[in-house]
């Protein structure tokens, strides 16, 4: 029994508003099955389709699926069902379900097949729950089968951006290059590793690279919130060099134990010009 998907509100993105702009050369060209007439524009077809979900650092000729190319063109398939097999093809898993948690899988797989950003962690969470259920087929059927890609893109449109606004497309960010990425590059590299292999010597010292591949991911994380005292540069210099400054001794022995050295001065009392002796 598989379970269904948690309710979520879509949040106002740019494709759920209608807009008055005018189209430009930064708008989306829209490409159809049913305008093709040349083998020319089955090409552009099939190069956008790879440009759109696999994404321009996944388009060689190692990742091209020439059985969905020869049905397409044959029009034995439509633009949907060839979107459904790059998504389920083997580099899409490799290099980009593989290479993400399933939260990020998510978002990167919107922002490809249905043309928008996730609406949040809550959707991320819910078709999360769908990859564990189903896997990854089953995830790539349920978007391709559901309601909005039939609504946004029927079976002979090409997916695109809805509404691109301003940045770069979706499809040109790499789904690789990630914290969650970097951190499993380092645990598939420290699996294969023992203690005394990274305590490798090299011509009798110790080879700091092995060392540090050797420091797990959440010692970097700790390393961060270390707070790093401030530096005041000039009570540094004062307290380096305060000790060697002498200080004069400024003292003088007393002749009398006691006895003042300075003697008090007079005090003018008020009313001193008045004469000591009166005459009336």
């Amino acid at each position: 029994m598989s379970i269904p998907l948690l309710e979520i509100k879509p949040k106002t993105q740019n494709q759920r508003v209608d807009g008055y702009d005018v189209l430009d050369e930064d708008d989306p060209k829209p490409y159809r099955l049913t305008d093709a007439t040349s083998d020319t524009d089955v090409n552009e077809i099939i190069w956008a389709l790879y440009r759109q979900i696999y994404g321009e650092h996944l388009i060689l000729d190692a990742y091209r699926q020439p059985f969905l190319e020869s049905q397409l063109r044959n029009r034995a398939i439509s633009v949907r069902e060839f979107v459904r097999g790059l998504g389920k093809s083997e580099p899409y898993r490799e290099l980009v379900a593989e290479t993400n948690s399933n939260y990020r899988l998510v978002d990167v797989t919107f922002k490809r097949f249905l043309g928008r950003a996730s609406y949040g962690k809550n959707e991320e969470i819910a078709w999360s729950i769908v990859i564990a259920s189903k896997g990854l087929h089953g995830f790539i059927d349920a978007i391709v089968d559901g309601e909005e890609y039939t609504t946004s893109f029927g079976d002979d449109i090409v997916p695109y951006q809805r509404r691109r606004m301003e940045a770069r497309p979706f499809n040109l960010a790499n789904p690789r290059y990630d914290d969650y990425w970097r951190g499993r590059l380092l645990e598939m590299d420290l699996a294969t590793r023992s203690y005394y292999q990274v305590r490798q010597y090299q011509a009798g010292d110790l080879d700091k690279k092995y060392i540090r591949q050797a420091i797990p991911a959440g010692f970097f994380n700790m390393a961060q919130t270390i707070l790093i005292p401030q530096v005041n540069s000039q009570r540094d210099v004062a307290r380096s060099t305060s000790g060697s400054i002498k200080i004069p001794d400024m003292t003088r022995e007393t002749a009398t134990v006691g006895k003042p050295m300075v003697s008090r001065p007079r005090v003018a009392l008020p009313y001193r010009y008045i004469p000591s002796n009166k005459t009336v």
